[in-house]
């Protein structure tokens, strides 16, 4: 947690138009706010995927469709779909085809974002007894994040950021490490090997699948970037 100024800065669109991969490990720390009525809601990115069209694991390798379009605008482009009947957010990089997956996140409290935007989160994103999920579980995968920020498909899919109402920002709070390895759920033969997948090391216990679980080797499982 930081102190922040009284309005959020938005990244500039030139942050999001690099090479995917580039952007993925950048992300790591940001924080997506999302204001839903006089609140803003927010969430630091602790794990993203990156996607290519020259590979099989993408979307945009299956072809341009209207659904696909916002994967061929230019970069910082919002791409959203629906996974496993839940919302899901990405950015669109450089290069036609070129994303960015936001895999899950953590819950920020600052100055901008304060408790009551906690308190919205844990309403938006309830346990499947309707009970509040703890913090760390929150936004603990791609569909949760978007639950829990209010992020749908049909309001943000193919738009740009809006500053006054979603943006990412930098916080000025680095990631130190970040963990490299291999996405999830890409179907064999599908380039699964690829390592395009990136975590935040301090907050690897709470993103989707933990690359540091037990049996899992360094330099063959993962590797550690500093």
């Amino acid at each position: 947690m930081t102190d922040s100024p009284t309005a959020p800065i938005a990244l500039p669109h030139a942050f999001f138009d690099r090479d995917a991969q580039v952007l993925a490990q950048d992300l790591l720390g940001k924080v997506i706010r999302h204001k839903v009525g006089d609140v803003w809601l927010g969430a630091r990115i602790i794990e993203t995927e990156a996607y290519y069209f020259a590979e099989k694991g993408s979307h945009a390798s299956l072809g341009y469709t209207e659904k696909r379009r916002a994967l061929f605008l230019d970069g910082g482009h919002i791409y959203m779909y629906y996974a496993r009947g839940g919302d899901s957010l990405n950015f669109s990089a450089q290069g036609p085809g070129n994303a960015v997956l936001i895999k899950s996140a953590y819950p920020w409290v600052d100055a901008i974002s304060g408790p009551a935007s906690l308190a919205q989160m844990l309403l938006n994103n309830p346990d499947a007894q309707g009970r509040p999920r703890t913090p760390q579980k929150l936004c603990a995968g791609q569909t949760l994040l978007c639950k829990a920020l209010g992020l749908k498909v049909p309001d943000w899919d193919a738009k740009r950021f809006d500053p006054e109402r979603l943006l990412v920002e930098d916080v000025g709070v680095p990631t130190v490490n970040v963990i490299q390895t291999t996405r999830l759920g890409i179907p064999l033969g599908r380039d699964e090997h690829l390592p395009y997948r990136f975590v935040d090391a301090a907050y690897a216990p709470w993103c989707t699948r933990n690359p540091l679980r037990r049996g899992q080797v360094e330099g063959r499982d993962y590797f550690l970037l500093a």
